[in-house]
């Protein structure tokens, strides 16, 4: 169990490493990071569990051969009620905090958050289904939900310092929400021989964007000497 826990873990602690040391001026509080990551793997999990439990209740989707039902499941219920979870835990938490005083930290709470959601899920993926569970979704699941993060972080980070708060932040949401989406849709119609590409094909798009959005908040850090002269 210990080594499955490990498995689980290990992708989780390599993005969150890589995304810390990508804040190349002004690194964030331990202390907020680790709440974060705590809320996310706590709390988002609890929200996200609840209005699962709503969707199933009001709008029950049976049909796992249905392109249309499963194109619900993956934006709607999914998609959506996930990325909403983590991203009222960077809005009300994270956002507010003196601390987050740059871009940047967008991102890098965006990505705590969803690091907390992945590593209690993928806990409990990969200990029900073991080893090659956990291989698989260390390259594809869980490097998924790092971008999805990056990507809501990046339009939060920027809102901080906006006078269009509300609207670049709920643009982060759905920027999230649309490539969770996506990448779901793909999976959940694998009755479509060879459909499943396309899931990967997102994550490779999302990845991209998401070096693109770290290096663009790293150009437009407050605290970049470059900026000064």
């Amino acid at each position: 169990m210990v080594n499955l826990i490990l498995l689980a873990i290990a992708p989780i602690c390599i993005i969150i490493l890589y995304v810390y040391f990508k804040d190349k001026y002004d690194k964030e509080p331990k202390r907020l990071l680790l709440y974060s990551f705590l809320l996310g793997a706590i709390v988002s999990i609890i929200v996200t569990t609840i209005i699962y439990i709503i969707f199933d209740m009001l709008m029950p989707l049976e049909d796992k051969f249905s392109v249309p039902q499963q194109f619900i499941k993956a934006f709607l219920v999914v998609g959506l009620t996930e990325e909403f979870s983590k991203y009222i835990i960077v809005r009300y938490y994270a956002q507010p905090k003196k601390a987050f005083d740059e871009p940047y930290d967008g991102i890098m709470y965006a990505v705590m958050v969803s690091m907390g959601f992945a590593a209690t899920e993928n806990i409990m993926y990969v200990l029900e289904s073991g080893y090659i569970t956990g291989i698989l979704r260390a390259l594809t699941a869980v490097p998924a939900h790092a971008t999805f993060g990056i990507l809501m972080g990046y339009f939060m980070g920027k809102a901080k310092f906006s006078k269009n708060r509300i609207k670049l932040n709920l643009l982060g949401l759905l920027l999230a929400v649309t490539f969770h989406g996506f990448y779901d849709f793909f999976l959940f119609i694998e009755f479509i021989p060879g459909i499943w590409v396309g899931a990967f094909l997102s994550l490779i798009l999302g990845i991209i964007l998401s070096h693109k959005a770290i290096k663009k908040h790293q150009k437009d850090s407050h605290f970049n000497p470059e900026n000064d002269l």
